[in-house]
């Protein structure tokens, strides 16, 4: 009998998904922020399908710490016009000076317009200076001091503030001229050392120009004493003091971070992100601009994150914020009658008349197919786009320096019947609208263009068509709901694919982001971070162009972004970021059987930053790294070569060595390439 031929080894079976704990960690990077030390053993005891569904109902979720962190922003919970009203605009207090808009008669309300009227004034009278001397004699600048109200007013700022109701302030001018300055050496902690509220009163009792003086001779230190105790709401009265409409901006971005960071909601926040950008506002547009984004992000956007997309263009396609940003609220019918009040005015004038009506804008109809519905293939002509911009017109904004909201204005609606993309849209006025934002909500291209946009930012760069088909046909059948579409993906086997497990580069923000989560950091200070992601290149906010920010990693891969995102990474890892609080010590439960040296160090963060494990490459460059740089001293950016930590062999090394050494650690696997991947 012949020899049989050996059998032929089998291939091991992989059958091309995701497992284990990885599945775990995948589904974390992909629908948060980036897991918190911690999250993979409570996904794991919770179990990932019921996870995954807690997050689609965030309501139900409790938030303690992060209500308790959002409770310091008080302003961000006020309608746009009470917000221009406590912390004015530049554009509220030219109407102010001007007369238009009345001025509080006291406390630090009046103080915080009386300081911008006189920067204002100040700023103007600067700019007159500079121009030609014959035009200087034409318009004579208006003196500074015109700018602020004199009498009793200044005095009764102390009312609301002075804890024992008295005056704090000189009681005429004799005694005010020999009162030392607030921004005398001598009298500064005299200032500091006030009880809160006597400090605020203070503060609001200087004049204008006292009060700048003064807030520019303060250091680092004293600003934090400045503000020490005071409660929130009297912390922003001190930011309205010296710019109101920057603490709106910086109280915008800290209130959005420290839901990013912080929220147990991750995926609620992870899709305000994306549809924020998806419907993208920009916040220099105009002054008005940072005071309706609030309303904005908080009213339009979150709430319907995770609900119906009908509900969430119409609440955009409603907003100030985006008829301002798109300049549909400056939009007029050729035919309508406000037109046509402009025609007849030109005519007497005989075209001498200032030109207050500028027609039909096609701005927000055109991104309105482009980028929030159809997508740019999704068949529609530049005839489409002139039909609905006349079908929008009149959906403006009442009073936009003042925080007005939407309104209809039918002196500015185009009358007649609309054709647009093969449809009818008769005679309705704002109804027409609606319509519209029905038909483009329902139609087949905007449930692709929307699913691929899904795919590209949760799944791959380029998503596979089988999954975007089956993404498509869930949004169709569902009416458009958000989270039946995320449950296709997350039920469909090309999002467990292991060919996009950590195939994600983060964008700058996720990246910020999700190095805060993982190093578990205390902040009170959220200013470093925001500064990163504008030295990263994606500020909070500020995508000029309607198309927002990218998802794709070319557009967040190069040397500079690199350097960039490791030099962050140090800093946070060694404290280096004021108000930004991160420690490397083992747990005191946790048993520490040997002296702590960088190969045990670098496998323990290992664990605690990445969770799944990181090549030998990478932890080879790590280590080499680390044996580059000196942390003896402050831990050094990338750049420098210097020895490594001199340990004595006869003792082991102090625990602000081994501090030092888990710091420079930390921060090198916080930069490492598995670390800024999702």
């Amino acid at each position: 009998m012949p020899a049989q031929a050996p059998a032929a080894v089998r291939p091991a079976y992989h059958p091309g998904q995701i497992e284990g704990d990885d599945r775990i960690l995948h589904a974390l990077n992909r629908f948060t922020f980036g897991p918190r030390p911690g999250d993979l053993e409570t996904v794991r005891a919770l179990g990932l399908d019921r996870w995954f569904d807690q997050q689609l109902h965030p309501a139900a979720i409790d938030q303690p710490e992060l209500n308790a962190r959002l409770a310091q922003y008080p302003a961000m919970q006020l309608s746009s016009d009470q917000l221009l009203y406590r912390m004015p605009s530049n554009a509220v207090i030219r109407q102010a000076i001007a007369g238009k808009v009345p001025v509080p008669e006291q406390g630090a309300l009046h103080a915080v317009y009386e300081n911008q009227m006189f920067r204002v004034a100040e700023k103007k009278q600067e700019k007159q200076n500079e121009e030609p001397a014959t035009k200087s004699a034409q318009a004579p600048a208006m003196d500074a001091t015109a700018a602020m109200t004199s009498k009793d007013a200044a005095a009764q700022l102390l009312d609301s503030l002075d804890a024992d109701g008295k005056d704090a302030r000189p009681t005429n001018a004799m005694a005010a001229a020999s009162t030392p300055s607030e921004t005398d050496p001598a009298r500064l902690p005299a200032v500091l050392a006030l009880p809160p509220q006597q400090r605020l009163a203070r503060m609001a009792a200087m004049q204008p120009a006292e009060f700048d003086e003064f807030f520019k001779s303060l250091r680092g230190p004293q600003r934090a004493a400045l503000i020490s105790g005071l409660s929130p709401e009297m912390k922003e009265t001190v930011g309205a003091l010296e710019n109101p409409q920057r603490t709106v901006a910086e109280e915008l971005i800290a209130q959005r971070l420290t839901r990013d960071i912080y929220s147990n909601a991750q995926l609620q926040e992870v899709m305000t992100d994306f549809w924020f950008n998806h419907f993208n506002v920009y916040l220099r547009k105009n002054e008005a601009m940072p005071y309706y984004l609030v309303s904005y992000e908080r009213d339009a956007i979150r709430p319907h994150a995770l609900g119906k997309f009908e509900d969430l263009l119409e609440a955009t396609a409603h907003s100030p914020a985006m008829l301002l940003y798109l300049d549909n609220a400056e939009s007029i019918g050729p035919n309508s009658r406000a037109a046509e009040r402009a025609r007849m005015n030109v005519a007497r004038n005989a075209g001498n008349a200032k030109k207050a009506e500028e027609g039909l804008n096609e701005n927000y109809a055109r991104e309105l197919m482009e980028l929030h519905t159809l997508g740019v293939n999704g068949g529609y002509t530049q005839a489409d786009v002139i039909q609905v911009a006349r079908i929008l017109t009149g959906w403006t904004v009442d009073r936009p320096q003042r925080g007005g909201g939407f309104t209809f204005n039918p002196n500015r609606h185009e009358p007649g019947t609309k054709k647009a993309l093969g449809k009818k849209f008769k005679e309705n006025g704002e109804g027409e609208g609606r319509e519209l934002l029905h038909f483009l909500a329902t139609r087949p291209a905007t449930a692709r263009f929307v699913s691929r946009k899904l795919a590209i930012r949760f799944v791959s760069d380029d998503p596979p068509e089988s999954l975007v088909n089956r993404m498509s046909k869930s949004y169709l059948s569902s009416g458009g709901d958000i989270a039946a579409v995320l449950k296709t993906m997350f039920h469909s086997p090309e999002f467990w694919s292991t060919a996009v497990y950590r195939a994600k580069v983060k964008t700058p923000l996720e990246y910020v982001v999700s190095a805060a989560r993982a190093s578990n950091a205390d902040i009170t200070n959220l200013r470093p971070l925001a500064n990163a992601l504008r030295e990263m290149g994606m500020p909070l906010y500020g995508a000029i162009p309607p198309t927002g920010y990218k998802w794709e990693a070319s557009d967040w891969m190069s040397t500079e972004a690199l350097v960039n995102r490791m030099n962050f990474a140090l800093s946070l890892a060694a404290n280096r970021l004021p108000g930004v609080s991160t420690s490397w010590s083992p747990k005191d439960s946790q048993p520490v059987a040997t002296t702590p040296n960088p190969q045990s160090e670098e496998s323990r963060l290992e664990s605690i930053l990445i969770s799944g494990a990181v090549s030998d490459s990478t932890r080879s460059a790590v280590l080499e790294q680390f044996a580059a740089q000196n942390v003896n001293g402050q831990t050094a950016q990338m750049q420098p070569r210097a020895q490594p930590m001199p340990v004595s062999e006869n003792r082991p090394p102090a625990p602000a060595a081994i501090e030092k050494q888990d710091q420079l650690l930390a921060g090198l696997l916080l930069g490492s390439p598995e670390f800024q991947r999702r």
